[in-house]
């Protein structure tokens, strides 16, 4: 496929992707006084009919592995995160994820009410150890509700080139040893398909695998390690299987097929 038609196609899939967020924040005003559930209906329905543009439009599809090892109760998620299509993608597949995010998103108007409504979890970057305090205690009661839920958080706080050199965040440390919950590794490739900064939207298959959990008790230093080596490892070869797939006969553009 050449890059202008793959611009052409991103182009229009960027426009129905907000476009698709704009209808689904409207239609779902009334959801801000109804109970959480129907909130999080809608944005199940928006992540999912997202992905389904993603995928007629530019030929993005997308492959979950590794479902069965997330637990039915609570459990922290931490995703690799290389793209902002983790930000929303996940909601299509997790029965019930709560997101940590950067407390300015909490302020945009319509969508900073949604993320209240739906429970997510602030954190101010320049805030130090009192915010990730605070991040934690919400954290906790979340964990601690009467409803198990998928608490997801990006270990290395903002988005990562593939392949760049790791770079986790104490924050993941500090929330396990807190959190008294099993925590799912996740590795992507997203970024091959979604760049960070930039309009392209490239067709292939965006993998996303959940790895074993890691039970709680664990010493942090040996949990950090463990979780970085499970991670990159996991991320590392969906990488390098997408570019063995864009090398077979017949797939002469990135992840074609």
């Amino acid at each position: 496929m050449s890059r202008l038609l793959i611009l052409a196609r991103s182009l229009v899939f960027n426009a129905l992707f907000y476009a698709n967020l704009l209808v689904h924040m409207i239609v779902a005003l009334p959801a801000l006084v109804l109970p959480y559930p129907v909130l999080r209906a809608f944005i199940r329905s928006y992540a999912r009919s997202s992905l389904w543009l993603l995928r007629v439009i530019c030929g993005t599809n997308v492959s979950w592995r590794g479902t069965e090892n997330i637990p039915r109760g609570s459990c922290i998620v931490a995703c690799k995160h290389q793209s902002a299509w983790e930000t929303f993608a996940l909601y299509a597949v997790l029965e019930d994820p709560i997101y940590i995010l950067k407390r300015e998103l909490m302020w945009v108007p319509l969508f900073g009410w949604y993320t209240w409504k739906a429970g997510l979890i602030p954190v101010d970057r320049n805030a130090g150890m009192a915010a990730l305090s605070r991040m934690t205690a919400r954290a906790q009661r979340a964990i601690a509700g009467p409803r198990p839920r998928q608490l997801v958080i990006f270990p290395e706080g903002t988005r990562r080139a593939p392949g760049a050199e790791p770079s986790y965040k104490p924050g993941i440390v500090h929330l396990y040893a807190r959190a008294g919950a099993p925590c799912v590794p996740a590795g992507l490739n997203s970024g091959l398909f979604w760049p960070r900064r930039s309009l392209l939207r490239r067709p292939g298959t965006i993998i996303v695998e959940f790895l074993h959990p890691i039970a709680p008790g664990f010493d942090r230093t040996e949990f950090l390690a463990h979780l970085q080596d499970t991670i990159e490892e996991a991320s590392a070869r969906l990488l390098q299987e997408s570019g063995n797939r864009n090398q077979e006969p017949g797939n002469s553009n990135h992840g074609s097929e």
